[in-house]
């Protein structure tokens, strides 16, 4: 079903529109945590330790085709709230064929640099051999990944966001079954658990595409339609473009960051691993919040109702800072046994990092919830560029602090668990700084 938000109580909608998505983000964690649960269960510390620091690579090339798909989102967001048919086919096809030339390029530039990537994250060589393995197969999902972020883009563009979630709940499902029966029935290892990603990946993807395909009218080209305009490739150049330096920049951050966790050796990097995949399950629902606050803003600007907008935002602060405050102190309570899902009791030192890692993050969520609503925000309202500089901030502190507070004896690793939410509150600072002066009337094109 789709969801007109220029329509009825703001909030409402909102939340009808945000929920699944925030159910299927969910669901798409279990991805990787299938992983680094099993993994760490069954295959001990160091294959936990190459699964987690795959992670955070695949989060960051994950984030470039995630980028693309969002930006050509909120124009797509933009057409459907002008009620402009034509301009929303014709940004579709120009689009597609930028985000999949872009995808191809990437997937095999992976294959290409995958030794260089050893050096880059100063992967340890006791960890090197399970992680290259993992790594040689879950490239091969790259374009399934592209597939899946594309049409789901397109769906919630124009209100529909349970689509998504259906297919996306199948192919979890799946995931963590084989995840079970290659890594534990068919010992397969580390790369047992890159075949049962990838395999339900692509379910996905290609199950998505199909249904876009047959069920969805603006997809439906009548001949000599599909026509690649130049305006309209450089408009969607430049909305998916600086959404995807956007995501890569703050990706981008986090992965020489795993360099850092990555020089104090194979415990920190397990503890990193396992908390991180906690961390992100924790705040990720205020961030699908964030995604569907863009999709609220951007199809209202399209309509120019300036006054929803306000409104809008109003009720979105009020409900990320409430949902922010109730996560940050389950996870200060319950830190150790969220680490001891994923590690077993016999490994005190990981567990204890762990637990240290969640305590520091976990006491400032507030910071990144209102992160990700600044970025949905001038997203919205067609500056992705602002959310660009947002992340450089945020990122930019984060990784400065880390190198330079790690490298004080006295201080260490704790130093780069302090320098995520420094990062994240002087984003937030600059953000709101530059609230007042945010235009809420779209002038640039005619009804």
């Amino acid at each position: 079903m789709n969801i007109d938000m220029t329509q009825g109580p703001a909030m409402k909608s909102m939340m009808r529109f945000a929920l699944p998505m925030i159910l299927g983000n969910l669901l798409q964690q279990c991805y990787n945590i299938a992983d680094t649960l099993i993994v760490g269960r069954f295959l001990g510390g160091e294959a936990l330790a190459a699964v987690g620091s795959s992670f955070t690579l695949m989060t960051f090339l994950t984030s470039i085709l995630l980028g693309l798909c969002m930006g050509s989102g909120t124009l797509f967001s933009m057409r459907f709230g002008e009620g402009n048919e034509q301009g929303l086919k014709d940004s579709i096809c120009a689009s597609f064929v930028l985000i999949f030339s872009l995808t191809m390029i990437l997937n095999i530039l992976t294959f290409v640099f995958l030794d260089g990537i050893r050096i880059f994250l100063q992967v340890p060589d006791e960890i090197w051999p399970e992680m290259h393995s993992y790594l040689l197969v879950i490239f091969c999902g790259i374009f399934a990944t592209f597939l899946y972020n594309y049409f789901a883009s397109l769906l919630r563009a124009i209100g529909n966001s349970i689509v998504p979630l259906v297919f996306l709940a199948v192919s979890a499902l799946l995931n963590i079954a084989l995840d079970l029966w290659f890594v534990i029935g068919l010992n397969w290892g580390v790369a047992g658990a890159a075949k049962a990603t990838v395999a339900a990946q692509y379910i996905s993807g290609i199950g998505i595409a199909l249904y876009c395909l047959i069920r969805v009218p603006c997809l439906r080209y009548k001949k000599g339609e599909c026509r690649l305009k130049q305006g309209c490739l450089k408009e969607i150049s430049v909305f998916s473009l600086l959404t995807c330096v956007q995501q890569s920049v703050m990706n981008l951050g986090i992965l020489m960051v795993q360099g850092v966790v990555n020089s104090f050796g194979p415990t920190v990097m397990a503890a990193f691993a396992a908390a991180v995949k906690i961390d992100a399950f924790a705040y990720m629902p205020v961030q699908d919040f964030g995604n569907a606050f863009s999709t609220f803003i951007a199809q209202n600007y399209g309509a120019r109702k300036e006054t929803r907008i306000r409104a809008g935002l109003r009720g979105a602060v009020t409900a990320a800072l409430i949902f922010c405050i109730a996560v940050s102190l389950m996870v200060d309570i319950f830190a150790r046994p969220l680490m001891l899902l994923f590690v077993n009791a016999e490994e005190t030192a990981i567990v204890a990092e762990g637990v240290r890692y969640l305590r520091i993050e976990g006491t400032f969520y507030c910071g990144i919830g209102c992160l990700f609503l600044l970025y949905g925000l001038y997203r919205g309202l067609g500056r992705p560029g602002m959310s660009v500089v947002l992340t450089i901030f945020s990122l930019g502190t984060r990784v400065v602090l880390a190198y330079a507070l790690s490298a004080i004896p006295a201080i260490g690793v704790v130093g780069i668990w302090w320098s995520v939410p420094i990062g994240w509150f002087l984003a937030d600072a600059i953000g709101f700084a530059c609230y007042a002066k945010i235009p809420y009337t779209n002038t640039e094109y005619p009804r």
